[in-house]
Formats: structure tokens, sequence, C-alpha cells
């Protein structure tokens, strides 16, 4: 529980607030006292009240207007840059964020561990499945049978110049010939030729086809040089303050200009790439921003199933985001790649009530955790439909 000037707070759960506070406010503000674009948040309930903040959280902008003192200092003092309002915010939402602000100031508080099956690796490519692994040892046998043969021709060969070196000359063209046709007589030769041929005739074929659509590593020049090392790695901005859709819809959604100069309208407005923006804005035109990750129009993809529901990172699919100054595709994104995940994924069935009766029932019959794929994650219809 949390008192909060006389209002009790209860059930006030500091772990929902601490996603609330990264996802909304971590952006502008700081836990502790320290100033990022707006002031830190430490003692924030000692100097107003609950009813204050609650009106100010959902819209600063009319407390500004009402002349409140404390409201229109603060908006002269931190640049005339207006707080974003946070309408749907009720009173749990905002007791959840003051408890995780105050528990953050009492002691150093651990990120709140993921849900189980939710930390998961990056899924590795498979390289095609179980074909492709059938193909590839028996490319394997084929190129141990090209090494016996060449390894054949090098002590002919070696046969050769020991009997030039024994008559004190050197190889003539003659005998080359002689040797030439003596090696392409030779039947072990002549398929060890065919054989490298075809081996390398079949790897350029299943190279080019596991190619088509794959775009890993595709990262294209952007109209706004716009740094995710900076913003997502070193600012430590969370990827829904950008991307609003990422938790709530299919989409992730592009950032708008006006997203951009929540920040910029303060910060380094005198650089070329943010006046590209004010450009935009004047102009009132949307920031042509070119998309890094495209999947087929065939597949079906919803952001918020797997960050909402399943608990994953963006960097499972995205990879280090935070890490790269120019973003780009880092993994195959194939519908093999999809499959390996949702074979070896856990379902994050915690406090979920949906999954009780499929966890009954999977445990039932099986002493494993529960996969995706146990409940239907192979589907052709689950995202081609």
């Amino acid at each position: 529980m949390l008192m909060t000037n006389g209002v009790f707070a209860q059930d006030a759960d500091a772990a929902a607030g601490e996603k609330l506070f990264k996802n909304n406010c971590a952006q502008c503000h700081a836990s502790d006292a320290s100033v990022v674009v707006g002031p830190g948040l430490k003692g924030i309930e000692e100097r107003r009240d609950f009813a204050w903040l609650k009106k100010w959280i959902n819209n600063p902008a009319s407390v500004i207007a009402s002349g409140d003192k404390y409201a229109v200092e603060l908006y002269e003092k931190y640049n005339k840059t207006q707080m974003t309002a946070f309408p749907s915010f009720g009173d749990a939402e905002i007791k959840n964020i003051l408890a995780y602000v105050k528990a953050s100031n009492e002691a150093p508080v651990a990120s709140a561990a993921p849900a189980d099956g939710a930390a998961q690796d990056a899924p590795q490519e498979t390289g095609g499945g179980k074909f492709f692994n059938i193909v590839l040892v028996a490319l394997l046998a084929i190129m141990a049978l090209v090494l016996v043969a060449l390894l054949a021709v090098l002590n002919l060969l070696s046969k050769i110049s020991g009997q030039g070196e024994q008559t004190g000359g050197g190889i003539s063209l003659e005998s080359l010939k002689e040797n030439f046709k003596v090696l392409s007589a030779n039947k072990t030769i002549r398929s060890a030729v065919i054989w490298l041929f075809i081996i390398l005739g079949t790897k350029a074929t299943l190279d080019g086809l596991y190619g088509i659509g794959v775009h890993q590593g595709y990262a294209p020049k952007q109209p706004i040089n716009f740094s995710h090392k900076l913003h997502a790695g070193e600012m430590e901005i969370n990827c829904a303050y950008c991307h609003t859709g990422v938790y709530k819809g299919k989409q992730a959604g592009i950032p708008s200009a006006s997203i951009c100069m929540n920040c910029h309208n303060a910060i380094k407005r005198e650089s070329p790439e943010i006046q590209k923006i004010y450009t935009a804005l004047e102009k009132d035109q949307p920031i042509e921003w070119v998309r890094v990750h495209n999947l087929p129009d065939l597949a079906y993809f919803n952001h918020s199933q797997h960050t909402n529901v399943a608990g994953l990172e963006c960097q499972n699919c995205h990879g280090e985001i935070p890490k790269m100054e120019v973003v780009q595709q880092r993994h195959t994104l194939t519908m093999g790649w999809c499959i390996d995940c949702h074979r070896k994924t856990d379902v994050n069935a915690k406090g979920n009530a949906y999954y009780d009766a499929l966890l009954t029932a999977h445990n039932s019959t099986s002493k494993e955790s529960m996969k995706v794929e146990d409940i239907g994650g192979l589907e052709c219809a689950k995202c081609h439909y």
C-alpha cells in the first residue's frame, strides 16, 4: 500500500507502475531528482496532492490555462514545454506510477522479471529444415569422394613430375597432352569433376531459392538521420513511446512529427536534421520514413499478440536496436525462422486464465512445458488465411 498525502492507495502495484513509467514517463522524467526534459519525480507525492496530480496528468494544458501558480511556474521554468496529456490514466494507473517512484527512491528496484517463457533468446535460423539437412549430408559425402579423387590426381601428378626429374628435363607439351588424355580416361576422375560441377550448381540453386524474399541485412537510408543508438540506447526511450501501437495493435506504427516535437521543440532545435521535422510540420506533410522490416501480404503478424500477450521483447525479432546507429533487418524473418521460434518458445500462461484449460489438457499427456506449437502455433491458418 502507498500513502499519498492522505490518499490511501490500496493495492498500488509498483511493478505495474514501473512498466507504465518506462513506457510513458521516462522519456521526459527521471524517477529520482535528476532533470531530463522535465523535473525529476522524487518526492512528487509530497509536493503535490493526489487530486492535483491526477488533473495535471490527465490534462496539463487545462491546469496551466486555469492560472494555477505551480503549473505556470513549471511551464515557464522548462522552456514552455508542455507535458503530454494522458487522459486515459485513472486513479489506479497514477497510484501505481507513484508507488514505483516512491519505491525506486527507497531502495534499488530490480527490473521486473519476465513471465515464464517470455525471455526467449532470438531463435536461430534452421537452414530450411530436415530436407536441407539431408541434402547437406549428401553433399558432404560427395565432397569426400571428390577429395579422394583429387588426392589420386595429386599422386599421379607427383609421379609424372618425378619421371621428369629422372630424365633430367622438364615436362614437355606432348607429355602433358598424353597425361591429360590418361586423366580424362580415368572414370574416377571424370566422375569427380562431374560431381564437383553438380555440387556447385546445386549449392548456387539452393542459395538462390532460399534467398528469394529474404532481406537480412537491409538498412535503407532514411530521410532524417535518426539514431536508435542514441534514443533507445543512451537515452533509454522505450520503443512504445514512438511506436505507439507495439503493445496495443497489429502494427507497431511509425512516429508522427508531433511525437518528435514533444522533445525537440526545446532540444537541439538548431540541428539541420531537426529542422527537417520543422519543415515537415510547416508544409503539413508526413516524414517519409522507409520501412525496414517487410513481411509479405500473405503472412499475418500481430505485434500485440507477441509483445503484450507473449511478453516478448522487441529484440527477439529486431535484434539489439539500442546498439544500432542505423536500423537494419538482423534476422531472416522467413517462415522457417518463425516456426522454429514457435517450436522452442514456452507459452506465457502465467496469470492468464485463458490458458488454464489448455494447460490442464497438456499436462495430462506431457511432462514438458507447453510450447506455442502445442496450442496450434504450427497450423497454416494461424498466419495464412
